[in-house]
């Protein structure tokens, strides 16, 4: 209990910060400027997608039409086409998502690094004991994010 009273004077005089990562990734102009990157890379193959699915979706319409007032031999055809665009779609589909989501977490890795070098920064030139990342609840006083992404924005 005697030690109680000493913790709290310790805790009082540590400069404590909070970086909202999220933020940094939503804000932070390295972070819109590698959205941009990615999208411009991901568009042509997100189209192709796209027409890929209306096309399936007009075959599959087209099949439920007409499918009962064509030959059995041509509606099977169909049937079959229909079958094979839908697996290569979701092939394609599921390679788009994982090599999206790969380019996003290269992104993203870069972009922390940025971040815990200015973070750094910022914690030994302003003289900070602790700073911590995604909590429950943080105190709007102890946020730092606003500095973080102005070092960022500066190239620090």
């Amino acid at each position: 209990m005697a030690a109680l009273p000493i913790a709290q004077a310790v805790a009082a005089e540590m400069k404590i910060g909070y970086v909202n990562t999220q933020r940094i990734f939503r804000d932070a102009p390295a972070a819109q400027k590698a959205a941009k990157k990615i999208e411009s890379e991901f568009s042509k193959r997100d189209q192709d997608l796209q027409r890929m699915a209306k096309q399936l979706q007009s075959m599959q319409e087209g099949l439920e039409k007409n499918g009962v007032t064509m030959p059995e031999s041509e509606r099977r055809t169909k049937e079959r086409e229909l079958n094979d665009l839908s697996r290569d779609f979701q092939r394609k589909q599921r390679e788009f998502r994982e090599d999206l989501n790969l380019r996003q977490n290269e992104e993203n890795a870069a972009i922390i690094e940025k971040a815990n070098k200015a973070i750094k920064q910022i914690a030994e030139s302003e003289k900070y004991d602790l700073i911590v990342q995604d909590v429950v609840w943080v105190s709007p006083k102890l946020d730092i994010t606003d500095k973080v992404i102005k070092a960022l924005s500066e190239g620090k």
